[in-house]
């Protein structure tokens, strides 16, 4: 039998300050063959400092946005488990991401999830809401099995999460404790965050409709 292939893969836009911590992590992992950032059209040094930290780096010369640079990952491994983290980690380990992949590995799980921490008092309510994360990781036929239409923001979280619940595949999630990420008001500054939040939350709930309907008329 075969040995079992892992690939991180990365999405990255302009994540300089953070994806040299994650790529470094993240490929001294012993679960990990092989760590793949693709630079999103990244206008910093998001690209070099992957490199430099061990990550074979897809240059994307234009941002096709995230769904996009996860297809792009996708596409240049065939590795039998794969790994999608954010580029902004804080606090990720070794010890999150063998929370993330054993599961998958040993077979008990077809995909894994990632809740960060949120502190005492809302990192449980997560539990009671969809698993919109970037931390997951899953068997390569679940990221194939999904149309490439549902690639776009947060629909492709959805789109895991309904796959696996329409296949009766298992699948489920696990608090990393201490692990956060560095968020848009630190980016953008609050006025432009506010909004970005205000319509990440509606593209959650429309995510949510749509894969729901493409299911219902058959096109999921």
């Amino acid at each position: 039998m075969n040995k079992e292939t892992v690939v991180v893969i990365i999405p990255a836009y302009n994540e300089a300050q953070t994806i040299g911590d994650v790529v470094c992590v993240a490929a001294s992992c012993p679960l990990v063959d092989e760590v793949v950032v693709v630079s999103d059209g990244s206008l910093d040094e998001t690209a070099d400092l992957a490199k430099n930290a061990g990550a074979r780096v897809i240059n994307l010369k234009q941002n096709v946005g995230k769904g996009g640079a996860m297809i792009k990952g996708l596409e240049q491994t065939d590795a039998s488990i794969i790994v999608f983290l954010d580029a902004d980690l804080i606090g990720l380990t070794t010890a999150h991401l063998e929370q993330l992949i054993r599961p998958v590995l040993d077979r008990t799980r077809s995909m894994q999830v990632g809740i960060r921490d949120r502190g005492a008092l809302f990192t449980p309510l997560t539990h009671w809401f969809p698993l919109i994360s970037g931390e997951r990781a899953l068997r390569r036929e679940i990221a194939e099995g999904i149309p490439r239409q549902f690639y776009r923001g947060f629909m492709i979280e959805v789109a895991f999460n309904y796959f696996c619940q329409t296949r009766s595949l298992p699948y489920g999630s696990v608090d990393l404790p201490q692990l956060s990420i560095r968020r848009k008001y630190q980016k953008i500054g609050w006025p432009k965050a506010v909004v970005q939040y205000v319509a990440m939350t509606g593209q959650i709930v429309w995510s949510l409709i749509r894969v729901r309907f493409a299911k219902f008329i058959g096109k999921f």
